[in-house]
Parts: structure tokens; sequence; C-alpha cells
């Protein structure tokens, strides 16, 4: 009886196997989850090289991850089993005080944060025409450590930072978020849900670059404030899935003064007369109201007093922090050229060259850059 009920047992697990694997062959691959809001790991390419340096075999193991049967689903699950067992974090994600949820960050790599650290000194000593500024933001948890529910492990944003401003010291000028944020703490400079800053967080980095550039940047009267949403749940939310999370308001700033500015999105090709997309308010991913979301190469035209222009163009490479600060920059300079290195596969000497710009503005949260190994491409000795 007993052989029988084992025999069984192991027939059905084989068949739960075969059946999760017919399904996993059969369901159509998700590109993006809107759950996660992220892109979704596609298919591996299998190569000689991908398969020395292991990449294939990663790259193998994050689709099977990513495009597992009925993956949200089973995120929610987990989701509602931490929150019975009164766990404070879920899927990297703390649930803290004041409302805040903050993403687990530990010790990096250092050797990787070289490697980009030196792509950006690279990128800079290689055009040396270029008058180029690096600013490297702090994400919430960096801020608000405080916030963390009793106990959570975090490791310091702000000794990453420091590290990476002694490494580039020299080559580029380099811009600390946490000396523009910090005096402002106490406002809400972040999001509780998700992990980008608010409008008036990106309105204090637009200020701090404004004066370093030597501009007059706005002041907040000079704006008309509008609330376009009340119903944002961030990242931040979308990973944990925490139950009882108040949600965002999503902020605009327009001036009173108003500018007229046009976008190009080279991936698409279409041409808009508009920065921020209404669309989106309704979807789970209401960011991208800034700048219609992530694109490759973006460039945006401006009908400015010739009077007030002090600069013509400028070049930001960046990663999606920037996309509620570029709208504050396109009131000083006219000519905005947009690339995130995630996405973007060309020559970016060759597109200064052609495009004849002087100016570089990188831009990136702490988060992001230490885990970007797109910024490799920056160096042109390894391209």
């Amino acid at each position: 009886m007993k052989q029988r009920a084992d025999q069984l047992l192991v027939g059905g697990f084989v068949l739960t196997l075969f059946l999760m694997l017919l399904t996993f062959l059969l369901l159509p691959k998700e590109h993006f989850s809107e759950l996660e809001n992220r892109v979704l790991q596609s298919a591996p390419h299998l190569t000689w090289d991908n398969l020395l340096s292991k990449k294939y075999a990663e790259d193998a193991e994050s689709f099977v991850t990513d495009q597992f049967p009925f993956r949200s689903k089973w995120l929610a699950v987990k989701s509602s089993v931490e929150q019975l067992r009164l766990q404070q974090e879920n899927n990297g994600i703390y649930k803290g005080h004041s409302g805040y949820l903050f993403e687990k960050f530990v010790e990096p790599d250092y050797s990787k944060i070289q490697q980009y650290a030196e792509s950006i000194k690279q990128f800079a000593i290689s055009h040396p025409e270029a008058n180029t500024t690096f600013m490297l933001a702090p994400t919430s948890v960096g801020i608000y450590a405080d916030r963390l529910p009793w106990l959570a492990p975090n490791y310091s944003q702000s000794k990453v930072n420091q590290y990476i401003a002694d490494y580039v010291r020299g080559s580029v000028s380099f811009m600390d978020g946490f000396e523009f944020l910090s005096p402002y703490a106490s406002e809400p400079i972040y999001y509780r849900t998700d992990h980008h800053w608010t409008t008036n967080g990106a309105y204090l980095a637009y200020v701090a670059y404004a004066e370093k550039m030597g501009w007059h940047p706005l002041s907040k009267k000079e704006f008309h404030i509008q609330t376009v949403s009340n119903s944002f749940l961030g990242s931040y939310h979308t990973r944990s899935q925490f139950n009882g999370v108040t949600p965002d308001s999503i902020e605009v700033y327009k001036p009173i003064q108003p500018i007229s500015t046009e976008m190009y999105i080279a991936d698409t090709g279409e041409a808009l007369t508009n920065m921020y997309d209404a669309s989106f308010l309704e979807k789970k991913d209401q960011y991208s109201y800034f700048l219609s979301g992530v694109h490759a190469l973006m460039k945006l035209t401006s009908k400015l007093d010739p009077h007030v222009i002090k600069q013509e163009k400028l070049l930001v490479i960046k990663d999606s922090y920037a996309h509620s600060v570029i709208p504050f920059l396109t009131l000083h300079v006219p000519e905005i050229h947009v690339i995130d290195m995630r996405y973007y596969n060309g020559s970016i000497s060759d597109y200064m060259s052609e495009n004849g710009i002087k100016d570089v503005l990188l831009l990136f949260n702490t988060a992001t850059f230490i885990d970007n190994s797109a910024l490799l491409k920056l160096d042109t000795k390894k391209r």
C-alpha cells in the first residue's frame, strides 16, 4: 500500500512538472509586467560568447523566472501570505513609517561601481571640449533611513555617492543629491509608493543645476502647481502589493508665462506638442505622464525669448529620474537632447559632434547607477 502511495505521489509530481512545462511553452511571453512596472527578460540568445561568459545561463534563469506561468498571481499570493505573518518586507520592499515604502539597499559591489564610474570618467576625458556635469540623487531610503522598520538593514547611499564623487573628481563636475535634498527632507520630495522623487524633489534638482550653470531659476511663485492625480500607486507598491497603502499625488509645475515645447521621440518617430501625456494617468505607470515614458532618444525644442537663452543646447544622459526634471530645463535651453543608455546603442560622440553639443548633464539615482551595466557604453575605449 505504501509503495502504491509513493508511486502515485511521484507520478503526480512528474505530471505537475510536465503540465507546468507545457503551460510555460504554450502561454504567450509577456514583454512588460504591469504589476512590477518593468520590462521582463526575453528569450536568451545562444552564442559562444554568451555561453563562455555564463551570460546565457544567467539570462535563461531570468527568462524562466520572469515568464513563469501566472507569475503575477503568485506574487500577489506571496504578498498576502507575508502580510498575514505580519512581515514588514516583501519582494525587497519594506513597509516603513509615515506611509512610506522603501526598497532594500544592501552593500553594493564596489568593483562594478568602479567600472561604471570609470566609464563616466573616460566619457568626460574623451570630450574635453564639453562642459560635463554628473548629478547623482539618492532614493528615498537614502534620505529617510530613520523611517525604515526597526532593525531593517540598510547600507549608506551617502557613502556610495561619496565613493563615486571621489573617483570622478577632476574629470566631471559632480553634484551630490544629498546636498540639495537633505535641507528639504521635511517636505514631500519622494513619492511614498514609488522609487522616483516627486515634482517638488525634481524642482529642487532643477534649482541646484540652474544655479550651478549661472541661470536664474524660476521660483515656485512663477508656476501654476496643479495636482493631476490622487491615485498613484507606484513601483514599490506594485512589487510589494502591501494592503492599506495610501496612494500618492502627482503634481505638475507649469510656468505662469507659458512656453511652447515640441518633443520628438526618435524611437517611434512621433512628434508631440506636449511634454505631459495624460493618458498614462489612467494606467498603472502614472509616472510616465512625464515625457511619455522611457525612450532611447528624444529631442525637445522650446520657443524661448532670445534674451533669456544662456545655453543653446544640452544633452541629458539619464535614467527616469530626469523625466520630471527636464520640463524645468526647457525654460532655459531651447534644444535638449535626451539619451537613455539602457536602450540607445549609437555612438554618443558622433551624436554630439553631429548636433554641435557642448554641454552634458548625466543624471541618475544611486540605486539605478550601481546596477546599470549600460553605463559601460559611455567608455569609448570599450565600444
